[in-house]
Formats: C-alpha cells, structure tokens, sequence
C-alpha cells in the first residue's frame, strides 16, 4: 500500500526516485496522469485498469464523461520503473501540468500515489489541517470501524 508523505526531487530527464518499499509495488511499472488538483496521480495496472474500466462505461453523449475521459486517458501514459535507478520517468506535459521544478512531494494514498508541487502540497495541507472545516466537509460519509 502507498502510504505517508516523502519529499524527493525531480533529477535531470525527469526521473522521480521513490522510496524503496513503493518501489517493490510498482515493479511491473505504473501509468502516470493528470490528477484533479494540478497534481498527478501515479497508478499500479490493476487500480488504472479498474479506473478504466468505470471511465470507458460512462455515456459518451454526455458532455462531462467524455471531458473526463480525455482528462484521464487522453494525458495518460505509461512508465517502466528504472530499477537500477528505483525511478520513473514523468512526461514533460505532466511536469509542468502540475507546476514541478526541483523538490516534489510525493502522497500515498492506498491504492495509488500522488505526485505535488511543495506549493501546491502546502495549499492542501492548509485544508486538510483545517478541523472545524473538517467536520462540516465530512459529516455526510459514513466511515466507520465495523
């Protein structure tokens, strides 16, 4: 599973180094797209394909179905790991999609990770530390241990 947070930097070509235990998740390579939140999103085969799968059944008549589907597939692409490396090589498109320079940090989530620009990272700490927004903004889910 992709969890915690992990502070990388972007080397030269593009290559993102990731830590040694994501590395093992991804052997087989990953696909790279664009995220929601001027980020990226950095998925095994099986949740890309499980994805796809929910993409490709929506109405092709409606207007916002196919914008997702050219959001999500039309910007995907797929990375071998480097294993000599332990790197994957983002597409230029997607760099500066979601604003990458130097530092980056990357955020697991379960099944699938997340590439951020420290700035934009920051922007969504702001709001994910915000308690009494938290509150309100989750009270409809149903999250429960049992």
């Amino acid at each position: 599973m992709f969890l915690g947070q992990h502070f990388s930097k972007l080397k030269e070509s593009n290559h993102v180094s990731l830590p040694a235990n994501w590395e093992k998740l991804i052997s087989g390579g990953v696909f790279l797209t664009q995220g929601f939140d001027q980020n990226l999103l950095i998925l095994t085969e099986d949740t890309f394909n499980e994805i796809y799968q929910r993409v490709t059944s929506l109405n092709i008549a409606d207007p916002l179905a196919r914008l997702l589907s050219r959001m999500f597939l039309g910007k995907a692409v797929f990375s071998e790991l480097d294993h000599d490396k332990g790197a994957i090589s983002l597409p230029s498109n997607l760099v500066d999609y979601a604003g990458l320079k130097d530092e980056i940090v990357l955020v697991g989530q379960g099944n699938y990770l997340e590439i951020w620009s420290p700035e934009r990272w920051e922007q969504q700490q702001s709001d994910i530390n915000d308690a009494q927004a938290n509150a309100q903004r989750f009270s409809n889910f149903v999250i429960a241990t049992r």
